[in-house]
């Protein structure tokens, strides 16, 4: 972290929590677009091309240090120092696929983007992807020049936006961009309407609802040829404009979209952290990747349970609490812990959640990110295991205010 303490600001930080590092200066943004690729047993990252943007609109505030662990992780080194400027967590698509039966029989690669403060000086973007057993699967340090000639500077006008909220400056606030896929140009006016629904959603959960003031919703309302989505089981190929599907890794209802550097390409521009990707359709599915992205159809019956849950995923990295034991591998292991904050092996000896027990039948109920034994969840039902049950349990409430709170409050050290 570049810090430009007085001796006296320096005592004042340390003694008050709630202000934000002095000196977190950075009017830049660099946006680094990545391929990972492998299979089931091996993994490799490449940069493809880096961008600059005007403004900084991700956190100023705990730059160098990480809150949740992640399946992967990006950091931001000082390139004479080594010094940690920035650091964040993520997930991603390619990671799941790697434990899915078709990465035993060959080789995927998938899109990456990361955005990072640019630097001052000359840095190194470091890239470390893990795998389910927290060990290093890949690594990649990337050396940054702020003046190099091949960063491409966007100096285009961005797409029409509209904000749906905006509590203040987007340097200061939790900045999330809605955007539509599958919606034609003469949709426009539905796309708003079920965008203002998702916000709604988001707000009508604790502690979302309690903390507004700490974020910006802005809706980007961009235009595709064909009006709703693709679905490969059903031979039906939509040209939209982030080519999103269904049958992801051949499952019915995961709604992804692979088309990375075309999602950041619609927002460029725009001041944003957190993305949601709302569908133009009634049929169920979605998906949420942490610190990536949120996807949802936007007209079924429980589209505004699963904006929630999803986001529940991308923004604080909850875990799925439901289980049915029939996926290809396990994603989780008896002697690791996952790192996700509402699941538990007990490897730590239930410590994650040991304060809260007792709180609104808080406690150690097994079954849990998609397995019926050996992984705990802390309640015996929420908002990240049913698209009933109405509201988050007290633990990933908690989880909830604290992302909000590192991405917004400087702690103290």
């Amino acid at each position: 972290m570049i810090r430009l303490f007085t001796k006296a600001a320096l005592l004042l930080g340390l003694l008050l929590p709630g202000i934000p590092s002095i000196g977190q200066d950075y009017d830049r943004t660099l946006r680094l677009d990545c391929i990972f690729s492998g299979d089931s047993r091996s993994a490799s990252i490449s940069v493809s091309k880096m961008h600059s943007i005007n403004g900084w609109a991700g956190r100023r505030v705990n730059m160098d240090r990480a809150l949740l662990e992640g399946n992967g992780r990006i950091t931001l080194l000082g390139g004479g120092s080594g010094d940690t400027l920035y650091v964040n967590t993520f997930s991603t698509l390619f990671q799941e696929w790697q434990s899915t039966e078709e990465a035993t029989r060959c080789a995927k690669a998938f899109e990456n983007v990361f955005l990072v403060p640019m630097p001052k000086e000359k840095a190194v973007v470091r890239i470390e992807l893990f795998d389910s057993r927290k060990r290093v699967s890949a690594t990649l340090d990337y050396p940054v020049d702020p003046d190099d000639i091949l960063i491409r500077p966007f100096t285009g006008n961005p797409l029409p936006h509209e904000y749906l909220f905006r509590s203040g400056d987007p340097s200061e606030k939790i900045d999330i961009a809605i955007i539509g896929e599958g919606y034609t140009a003469d949709e426009k006016d539905l796309f708003m309407e079920d965008a203002r629904k998702a916000a709604e959603s988001i707000w009508s959960h604790e502690p979302f609802s309690s903390m507004k003031d700490r974020f910006n919703i802005v809706a980007v309302p961009t235009v595709s040829a064909d009006s709703g989505v693709s679905v490969p089981r059903k031979g039906e190929w939509k040209n939209t404009a982030l080519g999103s599907h269904f049958d992801t890794f051949y499952s019915d209802r995961y709604l992804t979209t692979l088309n990375l550097f075309d999602l950041h390409d619609c927002l460029e521009g725009i001041p944003y952290e957190h993305i949601i990707i709302l569908t133009n359709t009634d049929t169920y599915g979605g998906g949420g990747i942490y610190n990536s992205y949120v996807l949802v159809a936007a007209h079924h019956r429980f589209t505004s349970p699963v904006v929630v849950h999803e986001f529940g995923h991308s923004f604080a990295g909850l875990a799925d609490e439901y289980y049915y034991d029939d996926q290809y591998e396990n994603m989780y292991h008896p002697d690791v812990e996952p790192w996700e904050p509402n699941i538990t092996t007990l490897n730590d000896g239930g410590a994650k959640w040991k304060a809260l027990i007792g709180k609104e039948g808080v406690g150690y109920y097994e079954g849990g990110g998609y397995m019926s034994k050996g992984v705990w969840r802390p309640s015996d039902d929420c908002r990240m295991k049913t698209n009933t049950y109405p509201k988050f349990c007290p633990v990933c409430e908690k989880a909830i205010r604290d992302i909000i709170d590192y991405q917004t409050t400087e702690s103290v050290r």
